[in-house]
């Protein structure tokens, strides 16, 4: 998460979750709307990945035992690289996603979400209920209710998320152009794993990362 992508990145969203504090949010011109209210959503995530969705730790296991099975697991994978990454809409909101499909990132999150699910407290009836309100497809339902989340496994698109759902999404891409794609990596290396967490005030923290040293 170090470097000039990830700053550019969290101070646009106004949170750098690796320090742990709020970040003044830069004025870019062209857009719609207030950079407060367009990254008012993702904010609390930081800037990330989703890899594995986020869950509650499982009953009877403890932050220790995932720590080991995480070190365990990323010591045999090895890094991956994507060619190149590019800003774009998708669906009603802005993010940054591979320029091209990468089966190794698919393999890899795919044996990270299997690799790691014993330590996956299952989704309370709420939850469920909050996810099937998107109108999921019967293969979506299918990996709700096996892994906990509609979007794994084939479902799954990495994004790095810039914006909430907005009606103007076109017009802020389009904006945050000059902003962002100077500052895109390429190649794009992913070369370690993160662990976040949540606090008291919903916001999400670096835990621990761990290479892919395989």
């Amino acid at each position: 998460p170090e470097g000039a992508f990830f700053d550019l990145a969290s101070a646009w969203l106004g949170w750098d979750s690796v320090a742990g504090e709020r970040i003044m949010q830069p004025e870019v011109p062209g857009l719609p709307d207030t950079v407060e209210a367009l990254t008012s959503t993702p904010r609390k995530y930081g800037f990330h990945g989703t890899v594995k969705p986020p869950f509650a730790l499982a009953e009877g296991h403890s932050f220790a035992e995932l720590d080991q099975a995480t070190r365990a697991f990323c010591a045999g994978h090895e890094p991956v690289v994507i060619p190149k990454l590019q800003l774009r809409r998708v669906g009603g909101f802005v993010a940054v996603t591979p320029s091209e499909p990468s089966a190794a990132l698919a393999d890899f999150a795919a044996a990270t979400v299997a690799a790691l699910d014993a330590f996956r407290a299952p989704p309370s009836p709420v939850e469920l209920s909050l996810r099937r309100q998107a109108g999921l497809s019967p293969r979506q339902e299918t990996l709700l209710s096996k892994w906990g989340y509609p979007y794994v496994m084939e479902e799954f698109r990495f994004h790095l998320t810039l914006t909430g759902r907005t009606g103007q999404a076109d017009a802020v891409c389009a904006a945050l152009e000059d902003h962002f794609v100077p500052a895109l990596p390429r190649p794009f290396v992913i070369d370690s794993l993160a662990v976040m967490g949540e606090d008291f005030d919903g916001m999400f923290h670096l835990i621990e990362r761990y290479a892919l040293s395989g």
